[in-house]
């Protein structure tokens, strides 16, 4: 066994990210708790109080909803401390988690415009346009959801809310952070817990090509999509095996070639998306979640995550079928 080889994969593989995933989510968490300590939640929440109103929703799930926009981690264990302090029930922390999808499109929008842009030129417009339509859609669908769903909130509730933000808000600062440290010790410990070993346990699966097996699984068998041009099973195979990055560059190279349309292009890597993203979710989303939530409401966070992100998806990708034959 060569240690000069495992060693170096087993920091930048395990370790390392391992490390930073706990870092943000440690950094998270103490800001959530500080927000909560100074009970900002009602001020921070003003920004989707619209929204709430309509929805249903809480002021957590506002700040969360407003948190989402800069960091997700934060957004999430604004829920999760609720969650589990007994200020929002399992069916609204669902809600609330899903509500997020719009927020945190745009964290990740600029990343995703400017990589896909100079590899596909004019098609990262019409493709873009349509993940955010998708998340747009996946967002007033929990609203109208939330408003069936929740009882209704009382305007008594709110104002109450904004008053005791006001009250504690007089409180110092390294009160709030005192408070804040506290809850952070006692809650990080269980993070730990959890997410170390699932962590562990995903860069194994990985390492033993498991999820490699999945992903070839899943890019062979397509036949069943047979209004896809043959060129675009490249595309979508490597948007499934490798990155979105891998497709992105196939798509650009077959566009300058002029071997596929924008719409063949588009329709593929929506296609890849659909598939990989399941794949992803395991690999990617399952150990941050769970170390947040508790991994079996994480699990289920998740599922509920993909089934509206790939029904948005799906339903995009059938308009523009449609709308461009």
């Amino acid at each position: 066994m060569d240690l000069t080889n495992i060693l170096p994969q087993l920091w930048t593989g395990l370790v390392w990210p391992l490390v930073r995933l706990i870092c943000f989510i440690s950094i998270g968490l103490l800001l959530a708790n500080f927000i909560e300590s100074l009970n900002w939640t009602s001020k921070i929440a003003a920004l989707a109080r619209p929204l709430l109103r309509v929805g249903n929703l809480s002021d957590t799930a506002g700040a969360s909803f407003s948190m989402a926009l800069f960091s997700g981690v934060t957004a999430n264990t604004m829920l999760s401390e609720a969650y589990t302090q007994g200020k929002m029930v399992k069916k609204e922390l669902i809600l609330a988690n899903l509500f997020n999808s719009l927020p945190t499109y745009f964290l990740h929008l600029p990343t995703v415009f400017f990589i896909t842009a100079p590899l596909i030129k004019g098609a990262a417009i019409i493709y873009v346009g349509l993940t955010f339509g998708a998340a747009i859609f996946r967002t007033f669908s929990i609203i109208i959801l939330s408003r069936f769903l929740l009882p209704p909130t009382k305007k008594a509730d709110i104002n109450i809310s904004a008053i005791n933000s006001k009250k504690t808000g007089k409180g110092t600062w390294q009160t709030a952070l005192k408070k804040s440290w506290k809850r952070f010790k006692k809650r990080i410990r269980k993070i730990i817990l959890f997410t170390v070993p699932i962590y562990t346990l995903v860069f194994l699966m990985q390492r033993g090509g498991i999820f490699t097996v999945l992903e070839e699984f899943m890019a062979t068998y397509l036949s069943f999509l047979p209004w896809l041009s043959p060129q675009s099973m490249g595309i979508i195979t490597l948007h499934i095996a490798a990155e979105f990055t891998a497709g992105l560059a196939a798509a650009g190279a077959m566009l300058q070639e002029g071997s596929m349309s924008y719409r063949d292009v588009i329709l593929a890597l929506l296609v890849g998306n659909v598939l990989s993203s399941p794949v992803r979710a395991i690999r990617h989303q399952f150990p941050y979640y769970a170390g947040i939530f508790q991994p079996k409401l994480a699990a289920e966070l998740i599922l509920y995550n993909q089934i509206f992100r790939i029904g948005s998806l799906i339903l995009m990708g059938c308009i523009y079928f449609f709308v461009t034959i």
